[in-house]
This record gives structure tokens, C-alpha cells and sequence, in this order.
């Protein structure tokens, strides 16, 4: 028997995919590292501008079918709207990134209760919307993969972040959970766990040099992540290398965790 080349199977050559808040940071990495692999790609921002400057970007730069849409991925409505819309324009989606996030900070005891309802919309209510209008017809195809973006707060807890942590704690059990209800459909579900990466959610850590010290003590390979580093996670979890994995959380954090 010929033993397929294993580098065959992180391709991505005739799927599509979907990648919420994928104008920058991570989901633009993301974005087009998916479409490097082969796959066309779908990406979401509240602002088409951003949506389809980023898109026309990465398409120009990997030759693949990149486009841009505008959508609140936090209303049941809007999230169908887009579905239909990209659907119509892309084709079916095959694979479902979760990136969308937020970050508000503050004591727990001092939060205003309208920051608490913003960063679980966006962080946890959002991944569980789009999820009801993609998977359904993944599982009816027998193939798909949903990847959420995590945390390293998913499993730890830093001061200040209540409702990020609880977001992210959240999304992670709601990976497992969904992994075990797809498990025989031919869909998994995996979450990426980012450690500290450069991206403007944290530009209040990377500007302040104490707290940016402080982060730094913690990661044992000493330094910040790099974008392009959560890359090679977000291929392998969207391909056939990865058809036996479900329902983890594969950490790019330099060490943090495995402390």
C-alpha cells in the first residue's frame, strides 16, 4: 500500500472557510494562512472596509478566493443574514473559525454590568451562533471543523479579566461538549489557547513596561508570541492532519500552562 505524503494532508484545497474578526490581528494571520494551505476563505469584521481591504490582501498575496463581509456576530439575525450571504458568494463553509474577541478589564467588584453582557456576547454567545448556523450543514456533508479561539485564561486566571476568563473558561467546555455531540458526523471541534501575543487587545500590557515585565516572568521561553506563530495550530486543526483530534485545546503559550 502507498503511504499517502503526510504533507498532503494539512492541504486545505477545496474547503472554505469562515473566519470571525479576521481583518487583523490573529484571525488575520489565521485567514491567510488557511488560504495559503489552499483554502478559500470568508472573513468577518464590523466593518466591511477593514473586511474587505484585509481580504483583498490576502488574496493578492496567496492566489486563493479571499472576500470580505460585514456582520455583528453577537445577534442570532445577523448571523444568519451573513451565513446566507457568504454562502451565496463562497459556497458552503467547511471550516468555522471562531476568532472574534474582546477584552475589557477591571476589579470584578467595579465592572458595569454592560461590560460583563459585551465581552460574553462577543467571546462565548457569538462562537455558539455562528456554530448553529454552519454546523448543521456541515454534519449533513460529513465533514467540518469548528475552531474556537480560547485562551490561556481558559484554564488559568489573571486579576482583572472576570468576564474574559469566564468567557474563555466557557468557550473551552462548550468545545468539549460540541466535540462529543459531532464526534460521529464527521466534525470536530477544537480550541486554540493563545498565550501573550502582540495584538491590539493587549497594547495596554505591551505599552506599560511593569506589567509587560510581569508577563514576561511567566513565560517560560521568555518572550511574547509572534503572529505568525499561531499559524501552524490553526492548519493543522482545519485539515485531515487532524481528523482524530477533537475536543482539545492545543495552547501556543511559550510554556505558560505547563507550569
Amino acid at each position: 500500500m502507498t503511504q499517502k505524503n503526510v504533507l498532503d494532508s494539512f492541504r486545505l484545497d477545496g474547503r472554505r472557510a469562515l473566519v470571525t474578526g479576521g481583518a487583523r490581528g490573529l484571525g488575520r494571520v489565521i485567514a491567510s494562512a488557511l488560504a495559503h494551505a489552499g483554502a478559500e476563505v470568508a472573513i468577518t469584521s464590523r466593518t466591511l472596509e477593514d473586511a474587505t481591504t484585509a481580504a483583498l490582501e490576502i488574496s493578492q498575496d496567496s492566489g486563493r478566493r479571499v472576500l470580505g463581509f460585514e456582520g455583528d456576530v453577537t445577534k442570532a439575525e445577523a448571523v444568519r443574514l451573513l451565513g446566507d450571504s457568504v454562502e451565496a458568494e463562497l459556497g458552503v463553509i467547511d471550516i468555522l473559525v471562531n476568532n472574534a474577541g474582546i477584552n475589557i478589564r477591571g476589579a470584578a467588584v467595579e465592572l458595569p454590568e454592560d461590560d460583563w453582557e459585551t465581552v460574553l456576547a462577543v467571546n462565548l454567545k457569538a462562537p455558539f451562533l455562528c456554530v448553529q448556523r454552519f454546523v448543521p450543514g456541515m454534519c449533513d456533508r460529513g465533514w467540518g471543523r469548528v475552531i474556537n479561539l480560547g485562551s490561556i485564561l481558559s484554564v488559568i486566571g489573571i486579576a482583572g479579566r472576570t468576564p474574559y476568563a469566564a468567557a474563555k473558561g466557557g468557550l473551552l467546555n462548550m468545545t468539549r461538549v460540541m466535540a462529543l455531540e459531532w464526534a460521529m458526523r464527521g466534525v470536530t471541534a477544537n480550541a486554540i489557547c493563545p498565550g501573550p501575543f502582540a495584538t491590539d487587545m493587549n497594547k495596554p500590557l505591551l505599552e506599560d513596561p511593569v506589567k509587560y515585565k510581569a508577563f514576561i516572568d511567566k513565560i517560560p521561553m521568555g518572550r511574547w508570541a509572534e503572529l505568525h506563530e499561531i499559524a501552524g495550530a490553526a492548519v493543522f486543526l482545519a485539515s485531515d492532519a487532524s481528523s482524530f483530534v477533537t475536543g482539545s485545546a492545543l495552547f501556543v503559550d511559550g510554556g505558560w500552562t505547563a507550569q
